[in-house]
């Protein structure tokens, strides 16, 4: 039957929008492109992101490489290139989303919740401190750094301070109009903030990589030159050194942020032109609890005990032989017992989970993937070097006293996080407990009483209806009593609510943990250079190259883990 409305979407009148599914306002630019080619535009955003990140990276090696002709100077004005265009491409989004008339954005609520938008913020601030920190050191040194040096963390700061304000406001945005745009700018802002993660990170490992030839030489080890880092000219401020000493206080940070940025903003290009299907979001509520005590206070031990390791350690490592040794023993000893409660507490939690019979979320969510994805792929760098230990420990000549540890330590690291990323990939697929509206239904639907039994019986026609309807059947009328209630408020959850507070001080426990087992590596203890067990067997410039290239995944593993963590806390 012809009622006069194309079939068309595309060519749907707005009169007729209603019949044909149509939306009531479309976007001109979008309007006439059929959806294929919309998506299609994945592909070559994809392929855009990809070559600009390619870009910076070879510069980065070429820079380091230092055979090349590449400069720190052209690396820099690449990057502020990139952020001025981010810059630019925000501007635009804000004056187009906030215009008057502008157009409707639907919202993922899953994405960018209000607890990974403060941490963002948290470390956005302290990686202003850094370029507050390198606009010092130019200012003393502005007699022989070029421009590049200068402009880059004015730049940086800008771009930080609005990539905050976009992503606080709008990470949660479905974008459905100017999608190839949209589109592109988004993927340019992702591996825009890669390669300013990749920058902090090859200068974090250039500090590294000195402090350890430093190590070396003063225990006598040859053939090590240590680089002079400082500019060719005297400062003309005192602070000088103060400022490039804090540099590498804040690189941790500032690293962080950035991959927690890249993160939010591959959640959004994968958002834009998304269909959001009518699903209840996972509400992330923190309640004090009082009866939540074991896992938080052994957190917070393991946390006290890891700060004093990391000091203790960095004092002895440097100082002799002997004190290195005693250091690393130190550090082995304490990541063995943290390492084995961690264990436990995952598989104890895997335990609740085959016990508890709740049914598994499995509806379209870009950022609970994203959040497994990244679980997965950065634990594969701690892997490798645990795997590069054990063949050391095993296939070595010689070995250092401490090699019975290293053994234990790298097993039980690769243990720990394969069971690790399980407990939280289902923690994250777990329906949430039922809201108290949702419970108050269910009691509506089956306390029923007998007057509304008896007329509903007679409207649909009898028994039949009541037995449609599962209602016991009475001899006759008057014996009609309404269906029994469900058990008080709370009984029927009471098995569960043990399951929560152990599920509870487990995630609590663990996310301490991992923040320890952060604080760690990206403060210096870094036993992977001072033990010598692998140096001896691949070679120092082979072993360093792993551990460099390794090292930024392990530490970013950690900090995911804490993130993804924490919010199985808030939704258990």
């Amino acid at each position: 039957m012809d009622d006069g409305c194309s079939l068309d979407v595309y060519n749907c009148s707005k009169p007729c929008s209603d019949k044909c599914g149509a939306p009531e306002e479309q976007d001109r630019s979008t309007s006439d492109l059929p959806d294929k080619y919309l998506k299609s535009a994945v592909t070559p955003s994809a392929q855009y992101g990809i070559n600009v990140f390619a870009l910076g990276l070879v510069l980065t090696v070429a820079e380091a490489s230092q055979k090349a002709g590449v400069t720190q100077e052209h690396t820099l004005a690449y990057l502020s290139t990139l952020m001025a265009m981010q810059l630019a491409w925000m501007l635009w989004y804000f004056i187009r989303r906030h215009e008057k008339g502008g157009p409707t954005i639907d919202k993922d609520d899953h994405a960018g919740p209000g607890w990974l938008r403060g941490g963002l913020t948290l470390f956005a601030i302290l990686s202003l401190v850094l370029d507050m920190l390198k606009i010092g050191y130019y200012i003393g040194y502005s007699s022989c750094l070029t421009d590049a040096n200068g402009a880059f963390p004015v730049v940086h700061a800008v771009h930080t301070i609005s990539q905050v304000y976009f992503l606080w406001f709008h990470a949660k945005d479905v974008i459905q109009t100017f999608q190839i745009i949209e589109r592109f700018g988004m993927i340019h802002a992702v591996f825009t903030n890669l390669l300013l993660w990749v920058n902090g990170t090859v200068a974090e490992s250039k500090h590294q990589l000195d402090d350890h030839k430093k190590r070396l030489a003063t225990f006598g080890v040859v053939n090590i030159s240590v680089e002079k880092t400082a500019p060719e000219c005297n400062c003309t401020t005192n602070a000088c050194a103060v400022f490039y000493r804090g540099f590498y206080y804040m690189y941790p940070f500032s690293i962080e942020y950035h991959i927690f940025a890249s993160a939010m903003l591959y959640v959004m290009w994968k958002n834009v032109g998304r269909k959001i299907e009518e699903h209840r979001p996972r509400k992330l509520i923190f309640k004090r609890q009082y009866k939540i005590l074991p896992g938080p206070v052994l957190g917070a031990i393991v946390l006290a005990a890891t700060i004093g390791i990391l000091i203790v350690y960095n004092i002895q490592v440097g100082h002799s032989e002997a004190q290195r040794k005693s250091a690393v023993t130190m550090f082995y000893l304490y990541s063995i017992t943290v390492l084995s409660l961690m264990s436990a507490a995952t598989t104890s939690g895997l335990v609740i989970y085959r016990i508890d019979k709740r049914s598994v979320d499995n509806s379209p969510n870009p950022t609970r993937k994203l959040d497994g994805s990244l679980l997965v792929s950065t634990a594969c760098a701690s892997w490798l070097l645990s795997w590069c230990s054990v063949i050391a420990g095993i296939a070595a000549e010689t070995r250092p006293d401490h090699t019975w540890l290293n053994l234990p330590f790298s097993l039980l690291t690769i243990i720990e996080k394969y069971l690790q990323n399980m407990f939280i990939i289902e923690s994250l697929h777990r329906e949430s407990e039922k809201s108290e509206e949702q419970v108050e239904k269910t009691r509506g639907i089956f306390t029923v009483s007998a007057s509304e039994n008896h007329r509903e019986r007679a409207a649909v026609g009898g028994d039949r209806g009541n037995a449609a309807r599962g209602l016991w059947r009475p001899a006759r009328d008057s014996d009609w009593q309404p269906v029994p209630s469900l058990p008080p408020r709370g009984s029927e959850t009471h098995t569960w609510d043990k399951k929560s507070l152990l599920l509870k001080n487990i995630a609590a426990f663990l996310f301490l943990c991992n923040i320890s087992f952060w604080i760690l590596p990206a403060f210096g203890t870094r036993p992977q250079f001072d033990n010598g067990l692998e140096e001896n067997v691949y070679g120092f410039e082979t072993w360093i190259l792993i551990v460099n290239l390794a090292m930024p995944f392990a530490i970013f593993y950690r900090m995911h883990a804490s993130a993804s963590l924490f919010e199985v806390f808030c939704l258990t």
